[in-house]
C-alpha cells in the first residue's frame, strides 16, 4: 500500500508539473504572440512612412523645378538690362574684379554703376 500511495503521489507531481509546464508554455505563447503583433504593426508603419516619403519626395522634387524655373526667369531679366560696356571695364579694373562679377553686379543694379559699386564696397 506504501508503494501504491508513492505511485499516486509521484502521478499527482507529474500531472501538476505538466499543467504548470502548459500555462508557462501559454505564456510564452502570448509572449510571442504579441512580439509578432508589434512587428506586424511595425512594417505597417514603415509602409506608412514610405508613402509619407514619397509625397514629400514629390513635393521637393516640384519645389526644386520651381526654384529652377524662377531663377530661369531671373536670369533673362538681368541679361535684358542693358549696361554700358566702359562700366564694367572700370569697375573690373579699379576694384580688381573678374568683368563678370561686375557684369553680374551691374545688371543687378539695373545698370546704376554707382549703386552697383557702392554694392561691391560694402
Amino acid at each position: 500500500m506504501g508503494a501504491a500511495g508513492d505511485e499516486k503521489a509521484t502521478a499527482a507531481v507529474v500531472g501538476a508539473a505538466a499543467e504548470g509546464e502548459a500555462a508557462v508554455d501559454s505564456k510564452d505563447l502570448q509572449q510571442q504572440s504579441k512580439a509578432l503583433d508589434k512587428l506586424t504593426d511595425h512594417v505597417e508603419d514603415r509602409q506608412l512612412d514610405s508613402s509619407r516619403v514619397q509625397s514629400a519626395m514629390a513635393a521637393l522634387a516640384s519645389s526644386k523645378e520651381a526654384d529652377w524655373n524662377a531663377m530661369r526667369l531671373r536670369e533673362k531679366e538681368l541679361a535684358a538690362v542693358k549696361i554700358n560696356p566702359t562700366d564694367v571695364e572700370i569697375i573690373a579694373n579699379e576694384l580688381e574684379l573678374d568683368k563678370k562679377i561686375a557684369e553680374r553686379t551691374l545688371r543687378e543694379h539695373k545698370g546704376d554703376a554707382v549703386a552697383a559699386v557702392r554694392s561691391l564696397l560694402h
